[in-house]
């Protein structure tokens, strides 16, 4: 089978944390005959994957190198500190950077926070991933700054999480290979920003389907009258017309004969007066 015989697919690759399933869900009801593959890619090879074509777009976490790959911004994630149920943070609401100074705070090798400067003591060690850095936190080796999805994906009954408000919110985003911005990739950015099925720069609107005959009160199509008959508002006027042509005499009795229209009804005299 030749390229331009092969069925249309695409493939969506997503890093840990992200939930495409609305996404997804949308495009299978607009176009049940494309299908779309999900592909999941740790967080730092998400632009390789996309430069090296083994997926059409992607949702990425930001920064990532930005050559030849295009990116729409779509949400900032609240950033949470991961600590033992048991710990003094899990008592408090909310928390900031100042106070974790005094706490070993781990920094995986896969953290993609923006950060200046991690809060907390360093760690002898970074851990190869956020998974491993989790699994040091239940054991007591020191706590974890992460996007809320990510402490919600490794969620573990012995560990809670906290808000930590002046801390770098974890920017998500579609991204996809600037040069291959094909009409399945442009499809895709118009279910994720909302666009309608019918918008101008998704597919083709649906054309206008004919209307049906209007339904009379007894719910059925309205009779057209058959040939020679006429409506009831034809006959009205049509006997109009017909009065006004008949030679109808107006302003004169037809009794009075010769003698006027002054004469009494039925041409009757008065009595006569009597001779002097």
């Amino acid at each position: 089978m030749t390229d331009s015989e092969t069925p249309p697919s695409f493939r969506l690759a997503y890093v840990p944390g992200v939930t495409p399933a609305k996404w997804v869900r949308i495009w299978n009801e607009r176009l049940p005959e494309v299908p779309l593959t999900l592909v999941a890619v740790p967080a730092g090879e998400a632009s390789d994957l996309l430069r090296d074509g083994a997926a059409d777009a992607g949702f990425v976490r930001l920064p990532i190198d930005r050559t030849d790959l295009s990116a729409i911004p779509l949400y900032v994630e609240t950033t949470v500190v991961v600590v033992p149920k048991d710990h003094l943070v899990a008592a408090a609401e909310e928390v900031s950077a100042a106070d974790l100074a005094d706490e070993i705070v781990l920094h995986p090798l896969d953290d993609t926070l923006d950060w200046e400067r991690p809060p907390g003591l360093p760690a002898n060690e970074r851990p190869a991933t956020t998974a491993d850095a989790v699994e040091l936190v239940a054991a007591g080796i020191g706590l974890l700054v992460v996007p809320q999805s990510l402490a919600r994906l490794h969620h573990r009954r012995d560990l809670t999480y906290r808000p930590v408000a002046d801390a770098p919110g974890s920017r998500v985003a579609l991204s996809w290979p600037e040069e291959k911005t094909t009409d399945l990739v442009e499809e895709f950015i118009g279910i994720v920003r909302g666009r309608t099925v019918n918008s101008t720069r998704g597919r083709p609107p649906t054309p206008p389907q004919p209307k049906g005959k209007r339904a009379d009160k007894a719910g059925g199509a309205q009779r057209k009258p058959a040939p020679g008959k006429s409506s009831g508002k034809a006959s009205a006027s049509s006997g109009k017309t017909s009065g006004k042509s008949s030679g109808k005499p107006t302003g004169r009795n037809p009794r009075s004969g010769s003698g006027g229209s002054g004469s009494p009804k039925g041409g009757r005299r008065g009595k006569p007066r009597g001779r002097s």
